[in-house]
């Protein structure tokens, strides 16, 4: 691994003669020593920050033999490096770091740059991946047409402020451009589309990573997130366009007044759904990492788990270790929830009993830890147990946010002010 970073970094040094190899490379093993960049499917994704004048620097080598890994299981080998090299100054760094991740960890894009035949090939693949294929609907299926214009009718005839788009529904995407200019749309997918990658672009873009089954599970995170970035307000009523992920059908439309689907929310507080202290990316990456929990479970089991995101420092006055917490000492950069190799360890320490307390930044603050807080004057549906007991009454003592993944039924149950909102259904 350390020779293969001398060949990037020696490529590297060749096209900006101001860095220093030598520090680069003790920086990245030093980081590689701490935590692995191993992200899988025969991906490294080593990163390091260095004070330099320019924001980035990518460097990108592929190995068809492959090169052993301490993070690798031991018949993995890397075919795929990816080296990041950030400026201090670089603020977008833990996202431009977690988008790098996202593109690397598609088999179908690691397949095709490992089998390229030459380094022309290599590029225009690379290329054409980071930059993201530009999407195209199928129109050519008259249910898909009949869809469409039925969407735009419904969502001018209903009045709506929205039309929503769930993109996963097309292996390839959809195009802007399908749409009447006139209205407003959100699309809403595993991989967003960058503002300005192409011509015809949606109003908005809302990245979920991870959806359930059941429709209104998809849209109620859909929604849940356009609340909190304020793309949409409890009062706006939005129409939905939506099909099985894959299957290249759209097949449901549906118009949802927000105020009355997320009405047990409201409670007359109505603009801060979003605690003040979190940032809307921290609690998608919580919520996309909870999903993932209740779809995956962990080595073939089902895992229970409770995130707490928001008010730190009154939920730690309110809970004691109950176990040496896993995260003590490491950089708050490191163990930012926002950074893409934190995904597996949150994972890892998720059959930990106790809960994740997370401040409003994305930095985890302890796992394992049990949270004392009272509540006495809510009653919870019967089946929930202690830890949805928890996380409702937290949430009613702090200024937080609670997400909760059953152990039994897989359900993924987020808490705000002791009112829960189911985001999944339960697995039955």
């Amino acid at each position: 691994m350390a020779g293969a970073l001398q060949e990037l970094l020696t490529v590297s040094v060749a096209s900006f003669p101001d860095l220093k190899p030598d520090a680069l490379l003790k920086g990245l093993l030093a980081r590689e020593s701490t935590m692995t960049t191993y992200l899988g499917l025969g991906v490294a994704l080593p990163h390091v920050r260095v004070k330099m004048p320019r924001r980035y620097i990518l460097a990108i080598g592929r190995s068809r033999a492959g090169i052993k890994h301490d993070g690798a299981l031991a018949e993995e080998r890397v075919h795929l490096i990816v080296m990041l090299i950030a400026g201090e100054k670089a603020r977008d760094y833990l996202q431009v770091l977690a988008s790098i991740a996202r593109q690397v960890k598609e088999q179908p894009m690691v397949d095709d740059l490992v089998r390229a035949p030459d380094l022309d090939v290599f590029y225009e693949r690379l290329v054409g991946g980071f930059g993201a294929v530009r999407p195209v609907l199928a129109q050519r299926n008259r249910v898909n047409r009949l869809m469409l214009r039925e969407a735009m009718r419904v969502t001018r005839g209903a009045d709506c402020d929205a039309l929503m788009v769930f993109g996963d529904t097309f292996v390839g995407g959809i195009d802007r451009g399908a749409f009447d200019e006139k209205l407003k749309t959100i699309l809403v997918t595993r991989n967003p589309i960058e503002p300005g990658e192409h011509e015809h672009e949606f109003s908005e873009t809302i990245q979920v990573r991870s959806f359930s089954n059941q429709r209104m599970a998809q849209l109620r995170s859909g929604i849940l997130v356009a609340l909190t970035r304020g793309v949409l307000k409890f009062t706006d009523r939005i129409c939905c366009l939506d099909g099985m992920s894959g299957s290249n059908q759209f097949d449901t439309l549906v118009v949802v007044d927000i105020e009355r689907e997320f009405q047990t929310l409201l409670t007359g507080q109505t603009a801060d759904l979003l605690p003040e202290d979190v940032k809307p990316e921290v609690l998608e990456r919580v919520l996309a990492v909870a999903t993932e929990l209740a779809v995956e479970g962990r080595e073939g089991r089902p895992v229970g788990c409770l995130f707490v995101v928001g008010d730190t420092e009154k939920v730690a006055g309110l809970s004691k270790p109950l176990v040496l917490n896993p995260f003590f000492g490491y950089k708050a950069e490191e163990r930012n929830i926002l950074n893409p190799f934190m995904d597996e360890t949150v994972k890892e320490f998720s059959s930990i009993d106790g809960a994740f307390t997370i401040r409003g930044d994305g930095v985890v603050e302890s796992a394992g830890s049990l949270i004392q807080a009272m509540d006495n004057n809510h009653t919870l549906p019967s089946g929930l147990g202690s830890r949805h007991a928890a996380a409702a009454a937290i949430s009613i003592a702090t200024n937080c946010i609670a997400i909760v993944v059953s152990s039994s039924t897989s359900q993924v149950t987020l808490f705000r002010r002791g009112v829960m909102l189911p985001l999944t259904e339960k697995r039955r």
